[in-house]
């Protein structure tokens, strides 16, 4: 994983680009998002005994992995399991800021390893007018 900047700071990101996120729901270190949640936030994970790493400005002593209920490996990062969204098709979205689904918000993650809770500009209600 890497890092990205964009209009809400310095996120991380997947090796594809993708931003990561944190689920307020989870229990430490421990993921509580599972079936339909993982389908809709898949879970950042590792194959076998394989490391994480990181470059940019992630920091890697935050990085580490945690068992999940089905026996793989997720990638967390302050002790926080890190997942992408299905609502972002393309590097760099960060459609899942913010939202509140499965029980709990979802907010990008900072290199510090906490959450980072601003808005995007786009995401504030439109206007009135053009009627």
């Amino acid at each position: 994983m890497t890092t990205k900047s964009g209009p809400l700071g310095t996120v991380l990101v997947n090796s594809k680009g993708h931003t990561l996120y944190l689920f307020q729901g989870d229990k430490s270190s421990t993921s509580t998002c599972n079936g339909n949640c993982a389908k809709q936030w898949p879970p950042l994970t590792v194959s076998g005994n394989t490391k994480p790493t990181g470059s940019g400005g992630v920091d890697t002593s935050k990085l580490s992995t945690t068992t999940r209920s089905d026996g793989s490996k997720q990638v967390t990062y302050n002790g926080h399991p890190l997942y992408t969204f299905s609502g972002d098709s393309k590097a760099g979205q960060t459609n899942g800021q913010g939202l509140n689904a499965f029980g709990a918000k979802w907010y990008v993650v900072g290199t510090n390893g906490k959450q980072i809770t601003k808005m995007p500009s786009s995401s504030s209600p439109p206007s009135g007018g053009g009627y």
